[in-house]
């Protein structure tokens, strides 16, 4: 299985790698990823298959009783069941816990509070996407989801005239990254979704995207202000370099006076700019 697993980009063949220690060398052939679903591959010239129960099912493969048995409470428990099986029967089960970092928890939280609303899309079950959903507080959730069926549901929100930012780290995200208006992915993802995404979080922390959402706004009230403050000083400075008042008071602007006005409004904009390095 670890063998299989090595081959697989999907963050959960990464843990699975990791968790089995074996420095067996296993000669791994005609490997096949299944978007949504999981791999195959050869081994032997036997075909094996690892991933999740939609998998087994369209292949007819046999779950042993032992193992059907523990599922649900598995399930119950937010983990992710990944099955191990041959082309006859299912040979192992295992359980992921994907803990839920505080962070996140906070991060949904503050998101929610703003005004925005927070959904998840998961290819896990419908038990096991609730038992994450209610830890984490998102309300709205969809189980069993399809990477294709993850774009068309971003594309639904958008028909409703929401505008909708997709976070995703995973080649399964890719679809719906780019499908979104704005395409967040976290920097310890695929490669895929990066290049996908419009912004790229470096730390895998989901706290940083109401700050990136806080320093977005921020940024766009401090280009609405430069921009008054470069129009202001021209709407009022040209006209009287001009002379428009010269006929009522005969007031000429000292050229001196109009070049400091100009080199101010420089100044104004550039110091108006540099605050944003103290917004937190």
């Amino acid at each position: 299985m670890r063998a299989i697993e090595l081959k697989s980009e999907h963050p959960l063949a990464d843990a699975v790698a990791a968790y089995i220690d074996s420095t067996e060398d296993i000669n791994v052939t005609e490997f096949q990823s299944l978007t949504g679903r999981g791999v195959t591959a050869t081994v032997d010239r036997e075909e094996w298959f690892v991933g999740n129960l939609k998998l087994i099912l369209e292949n007819n493969i046999l779950v042993p009783d032992d193992i059907q048995s523990k599922i649900p409470e598995w399930q119950s428990h937010a983990n992710t069941v990944i099955y191990f099986a041959s082309s006859q029967f299912v040979h192992a089960a295992i359980a992921i816990a994907d803990k839920i970092k505080p962070s996140s928890i906070e991060a949904v939280k503050t998101l929610q509070e703003s005004g925005i609303g927070v959904y998840m899309l998961t290819g896990d079950n419908s038990t096991t996407a609730k038992s994450i959903a209610e830890q984490a507080g998102i309300h709205h959730y969809k189980a069993d989801v399809l990477p294709a069926e993850k774009a068309d549901f971003v594309k639904s929100l958008q028909t409703d005239g929401k505008v909708v930012a997709m976070v995703g780290d995973g080649i399964n995200d890719s679809n719906a990254l780019a499908q979104a208006d704005l395409s967040i992915a976290m920097g310890t993802g695929s490669d895929i979704a990066m290049d996908v995404a419009k912004m790229t979080l470096i730390a895998s922390d989901l706290s940083r995207i109401p700050k990136a959402i806080k320093l977005s706004r921020d940024t766009v009230l401090t280009i609405k202000q430069n921009l008054f403050w470069a129009f202001i000083y021209n709407i009022i400075g040209i006209p009287i370099a001009a002379g428009i008042l010269y006929p009522f008071n005969g007031f000429l602007l000292d050229p001196m006076i109009a070049g400091a006005a100009m080199a101010m409004s420089s100044v104004s904009v550039v110091s108006n700019s540099l605050r944003l390095k103290l917004r937190k």
